[in-house]
């Protein structure tokens, strides 16, 4: 266990330096400083700066590491006994450059091929959350709870909009009506990290998204499920840390949702 307190400590270090980092930047880069990495899909030099810092920091202490990152290294895959890193450096930055509060660095760490610490820092408000595996979920020292919201009429659900997938989207507008006129609310903030935040936190009662990648998920599914919480894709399976769905949930939320996602 104390090797893993270890690497809370550097990957809860790493996020709030970047994190740091980010709120410093005084002047959002003017849009003909944007990458375009696909539809809607921006990538500026904060995010590459930000993982930059998140790297050399990791690999430091652990040279013999690997880093999944979003924007330097999203191809590189862990060895199956040994420590990956899975690194969004600015998981929102669509909502970064318009100055709208809901942006997150993440990191989560995989040991022996074990989802075993996942750290998310909201930047703009100034909070870390993390988690490790069997070490319950956290904001400080308060704990963090899944919701115990069971009646979908009661229920808030965050969601993500399928903009890197747009063949996605007439399935997504199904799911989106048929939950819209089940639960009281739906909110898409567009941070998917922050999404699980919000989940593991008990103020969403479910999230689902159609198309994520690793570094959008891993961190925040770790605080969920420490937090009580279900997730999975949209066919039940557990291993989410991959490009493709997520459901997640309380256990009532998460099996609800998959049943009106699955009709």
């Amino acid at each position: 266990m104390g090797k893993h307190t270890d690497i809370l400590a550097l990957t809860l270090d790493a996020a709030q330096r970047a994190a740091g980092y980010i709120r410093s930047v005084r002047q959002l880069p003017q849009p003909a400083a944007w990458g375009l990495k696909g539809t809607s899909d921006f990538v500026t030099q904060v995010d590459r700066e930000s993982e930059q810092l998140i790297a050399e920091l990791l690999l430091r202490e652990y040279p013999d590491s690997t880093i999944m990152g979003e924007e330097l290294t999203p191809d590189s895959q862990g060895e199956e006994n040994g420590l990956l890193w899975i690194v969004d450096p600015l998981d929102g930055t669509t909502n970064f450059l318009h100055g709208y509060p809901a942006y997150a660095v993440s990191i989560a760490a995989v040991v022996d091929g074990r989802l075993t610490v996942g750290v998310v820092a909201d930047v703009s408000r100034n909070v870390v959350y993390h988690a490790t595996a069997d070490g319950g979920a956290w904001c400080g020292e308060q704990r963090l709870e899944v919701s115990g919201t069971s009646d979908p009429a009661l229920a808030l659900i965050g969601t993500g909009f399928p903009f890197k997938a747009l063949d996605q989207l007439p399935q997504y507008l199904r799911n989106l009506a048929n939950i819209l006129c089940s639960t009281s609310g739906i909110r898409r903030a567009g941070s998917a990290a922050l999404d699980l935040v919000d989940v593991s936190s008990g103020r969403f009662d479910g999230f689902w998204e159609l198309s994520l990648a690793p570094w959008d998920v891993a961190a925040g599914t770790l605080l969920v499920r420490e937090a009580g919480g279900v997730v999975t894709d949209t066919d039940g399976v557990t291993d989410v840390v991959r490009q493709g769905p997520i459901v997640a949930g309380n256990q009532e939320m998460h099996r609800w949702l998959l049943e009106v996602l699955t009709r």
